[in-house]
């Protein structure tokens, strides 16, 4: 499965000129619905920078800060939250080069040419996203996350460490009691929005089973083949870890890249597959609608508790 929570292109302005033209565009209809925004469930995914979002991220610092200092880390005291609210933390020295092998979109590759020029490095890493990571000293870091490792202390300057650190304290106190941890595909789901993600998942693995999902995989591959290149389906394409291996694409990769694309528009590939997994999203938020309303709505009453805490700080 794709990557959650692709970045948000949609072409629509190459895509309006040309209806306003009357001419079709296949590219610009395939670059559209190759993102996570045109399925039905995005609509309930976190949106960290919306004005719920960063409302709900400022109040988790103004109380994590106070938790920190509680924890005898004084110099917290004098923290400017505002620096730290569109961030998360990660342990000094845990950051490292992120590879560009791979992109954010829904079903790979979908422009012949960009694919010409980079292969499958399309991940650009400096890409504006809605939250940065920021480096934090270990001790600070276990605090802040209640992340452990091997060896780190369950306690900061004698004091016992919230379950979650102080940031999930901080989230406790804004939404409530964290739901159960539910799983999707091996992976553990935890939080607030762990149920949109645990269907997101469910509602692709089944989408993949429709046999006019496999039809078009093998259209897409029978193209793949009249062109020298032999792979059942575009994920197995764009996942060959001869691709890993390389900084920049190879001419081998750009090659099989631009194949990979041409024979998606030629097949409309992202077109099928796209309806097929529109479908079975529906269908899933019909059956749990329920839920997904309870969802939002304690959200929205996250988003007011939030408001509070920074009122009265």
């Amino acid at each position: 499965m794709r990557k959650v929570l692709p970045l948000a292109v949609t072409g629509l302005l190459a895509l309006s000129a040309c209806q306003f033209a009357g001419q079709d565009d296949p590219a610009g209809d395939a670059h559209h619905l190759n993102t996570m925004e045109s399925l039905p469930l995005h609509a309930y995914l976190p949106d960290p920078s919306s004005d719920g979002g960063k409302v709900i991220g400022k109040a988790q610092w103004i109380l994590a800060k106070k938790c920190m200092v509680r924890l005898g880390f004084s110099g917290f005291a004098a923290l400017n939250t505002k620096a730290v609210e569109s961030t998360y933390p990660v342990r000094q020295g845990s950051l490292a080069s992120r590879s560009t092998v791979g992109d954010d979109s829904l079903y790979g590759v979908d422009d012949p040419d960009l694919a010409t020029e980079h292969g499958y490095h399309n991940r650009a890493q400096d890409q504006e996203e809605s939250e940065q990571p920021q480096e934090w000293p270990a001790d600070q870091y276990v605090a802040l996350t209640g992340t452990f490792d091997s060896g780190d202390s369950h306690r900061a300057q004698g004091n016992p460490i919230p379950e979650g650190g102080c940031l999930g304290q901080a989230t406790r106190r804004i939404y409530g009691p964290a739901p159960k941890t539910t799983k999707a595909g091996g992976l553990k789901l935890t939080g607030y929005f762990s149920l949109p993600f645990e269907l997101w998942y469910e509602s692709h693995k089944k989408a993949g089973k429709d046999p006019a999902w496999k039809k078009a995989d093998r259209a897409w591959s029978a193209c793949m083949k009249e062109k020298g290149f032999h792979y059942p389906d575009p994920d197995e394409a764009s996942a060959d870890t001869a691709w890993y291996r390389t900084e920049k694409p190879s001419g081998k990769e750009k090659k099989t890249a631009s194949a990979d694309a041409r024979c998606k528009l030629d097949t409309d590939y992202i077109d099928t597959v796209h309806g097929i997994e529109s479908r079975v999203q529906k269908k899933v938020i019909g059956e749990r609608k329920k839920d997904l309303d309870a969802m939002r709505a304690a959200n929205e009453r996250a988003v007011g508790n939030a408001r509070t805490i920074i009122e009265k700080a």
